[in-house]
C-alpha cells in the first residue's frame, strides 16, 4: 500500500478535494423547500458527473414522486464483495439566515478552536455532502493507486432531510441494482478528533405537525380579548402538558414497549469522555435539564425525548398588531429507542394531543414521517474492518456509542436488502448541523478519506481469510 497516498496527501491535492467539496456545497439543495426544486435536481446531475469522474462505469439517475436517487457502481470482479455507499445530497434550510457569520451556500475556510488546521463552513459541509464526498476521493484515490479490492455501489439520495419518503419503494423495486454485501454509511459523528467512535444504534424519529383554530378571523384584542379563547395560548398549554414535572412525556403508553436500560450498557456510555462543564460552554447555557434519573449523554442517545421544533402564529411583523390570532401552529418531533413503533407512537401523540384540548379550538395533527431506531450487532466482519480502520487511521481504538439522531432508511435497508449497515461518521457533535454556522473540519475530511480507504484493506482481507 502506498503510504504517501493514505496518510499524506499533498498540498495540491488537499486544494484540489477542497475546491470541488465547494463546488458540491454551493448548489442550495433544500428539499424541503419547493422553490429549490431545480437545485435539487441541479445537484443529482452534479453527483452523477463527480462518480463518473473517480471510476464509476455505470451510473444513473431515478426519478422519484419527490427528488432524484443517483446511482453509481465500479465492479471490478463480480466474485469480491460488493460494498454499497448510501448519503444524501440534499440539505437543511439554512434558516435562521441572520445568524450565519457568512453565506450559508458560499463556503469558506475558517480556523476554530476545535478546528486549527481550519474548518469549512457552509450548508451541508458535514451533513452530508463532506461525508458523501469522503467517499467519492476515497475510490478516486484507490483507483489511481490500484488499492480498490472490493465492487463499489453508490446510492445518494435528495430526500433524506425529509424522511426518504420514496427511497423505500425504489430499494424494493431495485434489489438486485443494489445487491451487496454490506452497506457503509457516513452521516454521523465521531467523539473527537483524537477519539474516534463507531456509530452501533441509532434513535427512531416520529415527526408531527399541530394546528389548533379558534375563530373564524383574527380578532382586535381589544374587542374581543378576554371573552374567547386564543389559539395561541392554548397551543402553548398543551404543549406544557406533554412533559411532568420529571420531564417524562405524558403520551399514554408512550413508554410501554421501552426496553429497560441493562446496567452494563449504562456502564459503558459512563466511560465515553465527556466534560459537562465543557458541554455546557460550547453551548453558552448554565445547565442542562431532560428526563430525571439519566445523565446528559443517556437523555441525548438511548432515551427517548419529544421536542418542539417550530411555533408560530399570530403578528409577528414589525411594530404593533393587536389581534387574537385564529391559528397557532407548531412541529414537534420525537426521538424513539428500540421496541418502539414509530406509526403507534404517532397515533398516541395525535389521540392524547387531541384529548388535551379544551372545547372551543378545532385541532389537526398530521404526521409527516417517520423512522425505526436501529442497532447494530458488533463483531462482524464490516464491524472488526471498521474498528480496524479507525484504530489505524487515528492511532487509537474507537468506542462504540448510540448516535441520538435519525437515519430513515438504516432499518430498511437491513431489511430489503438483507445487509448490514456500517456506520462511519466523522464529524462532530459541535459542527452545527441543521445549525446557523454548519462546518466540518478539514483534519475530519482527510481523515475521512484515509480511514474508509483502510476500511476497504481490511474488509477485503477479513473476506479472503
Amino acid at each position: 500500500m502506498n503510504n504517501s497516498i493514505m496518510y499524506n496527501f499533498s498540498d495540491k491535492l488537499k486544494d484540489k478535494f477542497i475546491n470541488e467539496l465547494f463546488e458540491f456545497i454551493k448548489i442550495p439543495s433544500i428539499s424541503a423547500d419547493s422553490k429549490y426544486t431545480k437545485e435539487v435536481h441541479k445537484t443529482a446531475l452534479w453527483v452523477e458527473k463527480a462518480l463518473k469522474k473517480v471510476g464509476c462505469n455505470k451510473t444513473k439517475i431515478f426519478k422519484t414522486k419527490g427528488h432524484p436517487i443517483v446511482f453509481g457502481e465500479q465492479i471490478i470482479d463480480p466474485k469480491l464483495k460488493t460494498v454499497l455507499v448510501y448519503g444524501h445530497y440534499d440539505v437543511q434550510p439554512p434558516d435562521p439566515i441572520e445568524l450565519w457569520d457568512s453565506n450559508p451556500f458560499d463556503p469558506i475556510i475558517k480556523k476554530t478552536k476545535l478546528h486549527p488546521e481550519g474548518a469549512i463552513f457552509g450548508r451541508g459541509s458535514c451533513d452530508d455532502k463532506g461525508q458523501v464526498f469522503m467517499h467519492f476521493k476515497a475510490l478516486e484515490l484507490m483507483n489511481l493507486n490500484g488499492l480498490l479490492n472490493c465492487n463499489v455501489k453508490f446510492m445518494i439520495e435528495g430526500e433524506e432531510e425529509v424522511g426518504s419518503d420514496n427511497l423505500e419503494l425504489f430499494v424494493k423495486k431495485n434489489k438486485n441494482l443494489l445487491k451487496n454485501d454490506i452497506i457503509l454509511i457516513s452521516d454521523t459523528s465521531i467523539i473527537s478528533n483524537v477519539q474516534p467512535s463507531i456509530t452501533t444504534g441509532l434513535r427512531g424519529l416520529s415527526y408531527m405537525e399541530v394546528l389548533v383554530e379558534g375563530a373564524k378571523r383574527d380578532l382586535h384584542s381589544g374587542l374581543y380579548g378576554g371573552a374567547v379563547l386564543n389559539p395561541i395560548h392554548v397551543l402553548t398549554k398543551m404543549i406544557s402538558k406533554l412533559h411532568d414535572s420529571d420531564n417524562k412525556i405524558t403520551i399514554p403508553r408512550f413508554y410501554e414497549e421501552v426496553i429497560p436500560i441493562r446496567k452494563k450498557d449504562r456502564e459503558k456510555i459512563s466511560l465515553i469522555p465527556f466534560n459537562l462543564n465543557n458541554y455546557k460552554s460550547e453551548l453558552n447555557i448554565n445547565e442542562v435539564s431532560g428526563e430525571i434519573g439519566y445523565s446528559t449523554l443517556e437523555r441525548s442517545s438511548i432515551r427517548p425525548t419529544l421536542d418542539v421544533n417550530g411555533i408560530w402564529g399570530g403578528y409577528t411583523g414589525e411594530g404593533a398588531k393587536t389581534i387574537i390570532p385564529s391559528k397557532a401552529h407548531a412541529k414537534i418531533s420525537m426521538r424513539l429507542v428500540p421496541n418502539q413503533n414509530w406509526k403507534k407512537i404517532s397515533k398516541g401523540f395525535e389521540d392524547h394531543f387531541k384529548n388535551l384540548a379544551p372545547k372551543g379550538v378545532k385541532v389537526t395533527v398530521k404526521t409527516h414521517h417517520g423512522a425505526a431506531p436501529f442497532t447494530s450487532p458488533l463483531g462482524s466482519v464490516g464491524y472488526t474492518a471498521a474498528k480496524n480502520a479507525y484504530t489505524k487511521s487515528f492511532g487509537v481504538e474507537p468506542i462504540d456509542q448510540k448516535d441520538g439522531g435519525s437515519i430513515p432508511i438504516v432499518p430498511v435497508f437491513e431489511e430489503i436488502l438483507n445487509s448490514r449497515v456500517i456506520l462511519m461518521g466523522f464529524g462532530l457533535n459541535s459542527d452545527a448541523i441543521h445549525s446557523p454556522n454548519e462546518h466540518f473540519g478539514l483534519f475530519n475530511f482527510f481523515k475521512g478519506i484515509e480511514t474508509i480507504i483502510l476500511f476497504y484493506k481490511y474488509y477485503s482481507e477479513k473476506n479472503k481469510n
